[in-house]
């Protein structure tokens, strides 16, 4: 790529997943390479904007969209391959893991769970027969003509695609399968930290797959048996923009704008992005914040709290109404715009510790130096621990987070925190040195 301009076909489920690849999307345009950013459905995170703002500030960006498999083998293919993606779970791995494969389990047809069933899919041998037996099914199916006529119109030098692996019904296989199909060079650029560990098996091997870190390589050869020459780690691209970012106004500026007191710290929450039917996660923070207020530990009982909810959680705050509870204020937009982001940025920044369930927002916060704390609730257990990802918060290079398992243990760690003006976190500068490669000794 760097010595000659090429085009690059990216596909992604929604035009907000590109949002992860901006940096990477304009450095590349910046040096003359063209790209086509082509986004399967439409969303209301903003990506829209992202792409259209890229578009216009590079000539070498254009944007569209994926057609969708509309034919007589598109039901069959989604039946097909949702069963399919139900057999990771029926693994060791994931016997601590049951929401996972409860989400899996909920779109597999009758027909499906049926053969599962017949075939003794829960033994190691069963589940190899079965697999065998509907991977040859999947490889019978004709590829999607629109597809296949959508890629060879675009002529791309290289096809990436994002995230590939999903829990929803997706043409991305279909676009892999057409791309090779054409003789295109594919690749998988590995979306988040989590996708590798509780999305579907990637079956059909890209080329290359990007990923993260080594913790990353080691789940692609362990979970999807990747060949070891296909993986490179790049690091988060994701990530990259907030490492050398400064706060766009000072703490008291910000305070004002959010609507809580210029003279005093706060403690930033930040929503995450739940398994459906678990947890109301804006319930649960009216629930910490007055078990913080009636603690009667200062300052922590007076602290003034920023609440930030997840962009694609919001309709949960509509009946949870915080305007009665003192210095407290909900704010925050999906940090897709230049305008959002610093927002984002400036809400961790000048937070003094960072509070939450299960989000990569606590990488964020890490790389912003301030101190990571959760609860490890029972009520919690299938967003937190009774997932893969998760536990690299707590045993990688030495742990991100400072965990209880009670409500009044959180309540201490918190409050010696904001007594003693620890801003600065040493497990969150050490941290992200993990996110870009292999681990720290």
């Amino acid at each position: 790529l760097a010595q000659h301009h090429v085009k690059i076909l990216f596909i992604a489920r929604h035009f907000a997943y590109f949002r992860n690849y901006e940096s990477v999307i304009e450095t590349l345009a910046a040096r003359g390479h063209r790209i086509h950013l082509a986004a399967e459905r439409g969303e209301e995170l903003g990506g829209r904007d992202l792409v259209e703002r890229l578009a216009a500030t590079h000539p070498g960006i254009s944007i569209g969209w994926v057609p969708s498999r509309n034919d007589s083998w598109s039901v069959i293919t989604t039946k097909l391959r949702f069963t399919i993606d139900y057999l990771r779970y029926l693994v060791a791995a994931y016997d601590t893991t049951p929401k996972l494969g409860g989400r899996a389990g909920e779109r597999v047809p009758r027909a499906g769970l049926w053969l599962l069933a017949a075939t003794a899919a829960s033994t190691r041998t069963g589940r190899r027969i079965v697999a065998g037996v509907l991977k040859a099914c999947e490889r019978a199916i004709p590829r999607s003509h629109a597809i296949d006529a959508f890629i060879a119109e675009q002529q791309p030098d290289v096809v990436l695609l994002t995230p590939l692996i999903g829990v929803v019904a997706s043409p991305q296989l279909d676009c892999l399968h057409s791309a090779k199909a054409l003789g295109c060079p594919t690749a998988l650029c590995v979306w988040s930290w989590d996708h590798l560990s509780s999305k579907a098996i990637v079956r059909e091997v890209p080329d290359r797959i990007f990923v993260w870190n080594d913790t990353q390589r080691q789940e692609a050869t362990a979970l999807h048996s990747v060949p070891p020459e296909r993986i490179v780690v790049t690091g988060p691209q994701c990530f990259d923009h907030w490492f050398d970012r400064h706060p766009s106004v000072d703490r008291a500026t910000f305070c004002r704008r959010v609507g809580l007191p210029e003279d005093r710290p706060f403690i930033l929450y930040v929503c995450s992005s739940l398994f459906r039917g678990t947890v109301n996660e804006a319930q649960y923070v009216r629930r910490w914040i007055r078990a913080l207020r009636s603690s009667g530990a200062e300052p922590l009982a007076s602290i003034p709290i920023l609440v930030r909810p997840h962009p694609s959680r919001t309709k949960e705050w509509s009946d949870v109404d915080l305007s009665r509870e003192k210095d407290v204020a909900v704010w925050g937009a999906s940090p897709v715009t230049p305008d959002a982001k610093n927002g984002y940025f400036d809400s961790l920044y000048h937070s003094s510790a960072v509070v939450g369930l299960n989000t990569s927002a606590f990488l964020e916060a890490a790389i912003a130096g301030r101190p990571v704390f959760t609860t490890l609730l029972r009520e919690h257990y299938e967003n937190q621990e009774g997932t893969i990802h998760f536990h690299y918060l707590t045993t990688v290079a030495g742990g991100l987070l400072h965990t209880a398992r009670t409500m009044g243990e959180h309540v201490v760690q918190l409050n010696v925190c904001v007594a003693g003006g620890e801003r600065e976190s040493a497990r969150s500068r050490r941290w992200p040195r993990w996110q870009a490669g292999p681990p720290p000794a």
